[in-house]
């Protein structure tokens, strides 16, 4: 179990459940040695005595658990902590990379040596340049030395291990928010048109993310009526774990369980992520496969931010003290790949450029699904412009794209005067008299939303339970009237909180108020004590600046989040300029509650040239999605199954057995007299 967890970390607690599926108490079936007599009365020290094996919660059995439902329940979880990866460090010799010689030493080894990778999330360096005062490029480049470089991890142990390749999930981020665009544009086609089956059924409107871990942990124990909406889509995490175990077993011709993956993420919850069953090589590797063998998973191991200060102070490294510097890495084995995970590999390209892009504060600190399928529905709506309406807490945020209706009679009236049945050179007077009649009247192209934090997401779920029928016969359904609203209602009224759920399209869906800047796993500001204290004397910004409350912490981790150096500033403006965005004006603060408030102000003209249809929100599509074309073809593992996965519903069977609870009880009555 993780050293940090506490009782103390579960402050976000919804509800406990009746009972846990796999329950301590269990009895194991017994089988009677000789026949006795049922009335006969024998006292307890002649009763044969019995060694029963205690009972083992598996991560499996936590995840499938309906006791508790909290974004801190990796307190079950024993096997993902930092002392399981020096564990795992020190128990296998790290093998070579050198393409010859790999199965070679493979078997030298006796089958015991494993390659070591990890991915590392921009929320946890964000954390980390908060706590340190570096800003997010140097907080990276200390945690790439913690766990590649020499003076880390390596530095100590049995095999002075450490980790070939250090991946921002970034580059797998880009990919999430390409197929997520494209996973709402064939919702909405479908609405309309008849779409062939696939293997993987698309997800009904609205759509709603499912990178949260908690989230779904919550949506698959208690609602399972909102499992439909779910997006099949994988989550960075996931995405990196596969594409890194797929390459490297093909490209070394190593087994899936000899290539060892770590992930540091904000949220403890991601643990219990990477334990699903759905998220092992069972769902990927070939069918030609005749032995088998025990499921394998594609994220080994997950630890937060704090436990990596952790894993460097068990190791006995300060994490101060670690170079502010980027490591050499070797290159990645497939030549495609290994620009598009690590774009510093690129020839003539500075190694400061270790991250992909620079993140737009208006995208939110978790990702920004929201705000890519934004951008890219306004690509594609000539006239479109973005409106924003807060609900009743910052952390409730309504986003429609509405275009006036004249802009869609000009359409009419320009594209093809002959049709209308007039000149071209008259169109202009037609489109001046109905502009008069049309003055503020706007069609809504698009609806989306965002809840953030399981106050706003139990209101969230309660919107989408399908109504209730009536017990009488023939009795309509029962459902629930949204309240009246007056004239001037799209001015004062929350949008978010009112109407029909089922307008909108899409709605990106984070557990923790105020997005994954504010994961349980990230460094609190009642923490900051101890970093600062490892910090004296070392090169990091110590200065007392007096007390600080969370909201203030809260604040400067996002800063950090969308944070840039000095040397990257002049290329990154110069690329966002370049982006097709047009102009967006953003302003953000937190409230009292640290959530963040955000507006935005976007200019209405869009452009709409084929190159600039390629770049949307500063991301190549054309080259995202070859590079996912590649990794398919290379593996031969279908898309579906790469990006792609799905949800269940969980059931509690205590209870249902055969015999009940009744016989269970008599038998432990029986036992304790």
């Amino acid at each position: 179990m993780s050293a940090i967890l506490s009782a103390d970390d579960l402050n976000d607690f919804i509800s406990p459940g009746v009972a846990c599926i796999k329950p301590v108490e269990t009895l194991p079936l017994q089988k009677p040695e000789q026949p006795h007599n049922p009335y006969e009365v024998t006292t307890e020290d002649k009763l044969p005595a019995q060694d029963h094996a205690p009972a083992q919660i598996s991560l499996t059995d936590c995840l499938a658990c309906s006791g508790c439902v909290t974004s801190a329940e990796a307190v079950l979880v024993s096997l993902q902590s930092h002392s399981e990866v020096l564990n795992t460090l020190d128990s296998h010799p790290s093998l070579p990379i050198q393409h010859d010689n790999v199965t070679e030493h493979m078997e030298n080894s006796g089958g015991e040596g494993k390659i070591f990778v990890a991915s590392v999330s921009p929320q946890v360096r964000a954390s980390i340049a908060t706590t340190y005062g570096v800003s997010e490029l140097k907080a990276g480049w200390m945690i790439d030395q913690l766990l590649g470089g020499p003076s880390g991890l390596a530095s100590g142990g049995i095999h002075r291990n450490g980790f070939t390749w250090i991946v921002d999930t970034n580059a797998l981020r880009e990919a999430c928010l390409v197929l997520g665009a494209d996973e709402v544009a064939k919702s909405i086609s479908s609405s309309f048109l008849n779409t062939p089956p696939e293997s993987i059924p698309a997800p009904k409107k609205p759509i709603l993310t499912s990178a949260c871990p908690g989230w779904i942990c919550y949506a698959e124990k208690t609602h399972p009526h909102v499992l439909p909406h779910l997006s099949r889509l994988k989550s960075p995490q996931a995405l990196t774990g596969i594409l890194l175990k797929t390459i490297l077993s093909q490209r070394f011709h190593i087994r899936p369980d000899q290539i060892w993956h770590l992930a540091v993420m904000p949220c403890f919850d991601k643990k219990l992520e990477a334990s699903r069953e759905e998220l092992t090589d069972v769902y990927w590797r070939p069918s030609s496969l005749q032995e088998p063998t025990p499921p394998v998973r594609d994220v080994d191991c997950v630890i937060t931010a704090r436990e990596l200060l952790m894993l460097a102070d068990t190791r006995g490294v300060s994490f101060p003290s670690l170079p502010q510097a980027p490591i050499c890495t070797p290159s990645f084995p497939d030549p495609i790949l290994d620009p598009f995970l690590f774009p510093q590999h690129l020839p003539g390209l500075h190694p400061q450029k270790r991250r992909r892009r620079y993140q737009e504060p208006a995208a939110g600190p978790s990702g920004g699904y929201l705000h890519h399928v934004l951008q890219t529905q306004l690509a594609q709506s000539p006239g479109g412009k973005l409106n924003t309406i807060r609900g009743r807490n910052a952390d409730v945020v309504e986003y429609t794209i509405t275009r006036p209706l004249a802009h869609r009679n000009r359409s009419h009236y320009v594209s093809d005067p002959q049709q209308q049945g007039q000149p071209l050179n008259e169109a202009p007077v037609a489109l001046e008299n109905e502009n008069k009649h049309d003055k503020e009247e706007e069609e809504i192209l698009f609806r989306a939303a965002r809840y953030y934090g399981f106050r706003n997401i139990q209101n969230l779920v309660r919107k989408l339970k399908p109504p209730r029928p009536r017990r009488l016969p023939g009795a309509s359904t029962i459902t629930s009237k949204p309240a009246p609203r007056s004239s001037n209602a799209a001015k004062t009224t929350n949008s978010a909180t009112a109407g029909n759920i089922n307008e909108y399209s899409y709605i990106e869906v984070m557990a923790c108020p105020g997005g994954c800047t504010n994961g349980g796993g990230q460094i609190k500001v009642d923490d900051v004590g101890l970093g600062e204290r490892q910090g004296k004397g070392k090169g990091v910004d110590t200065t007392d600046k007096g007390p600080m409350t969370q909201k203030e912490w809260l604040e400067k981790v996002d800063e950090a989040y969308f944070s840039m150096s000095s040397s990257d500033s002049a290329s990154s403006v110069s690329e966002s300029e370049g982006d097709g965005n047009g102009d967006m004006d953003m302003d953000m603060d937190r409230d009292a509650d640290g959530d963040i408030d955000m507006a935005m102000d976007r200019d209405a003209d869009a452009k709409t040239t084929d190159e600039e249809e390629e770049v949307v929100n500063g991301i190549d599509i054309r080259n995202v999605r070859a590079v996912l074309k590649h990794w398919s073809q290379s593996t031969g593992i279908d898309m579906q199954k790469l990006c792609f996965t799905a949800f269940r519903e969980v059931k509690s069977d205590v209870g249902k057995g055969a015999n009940g609870e009744k016989d269970r009880v008599v038998e432990l009555a029986g036992k304790i007299g």
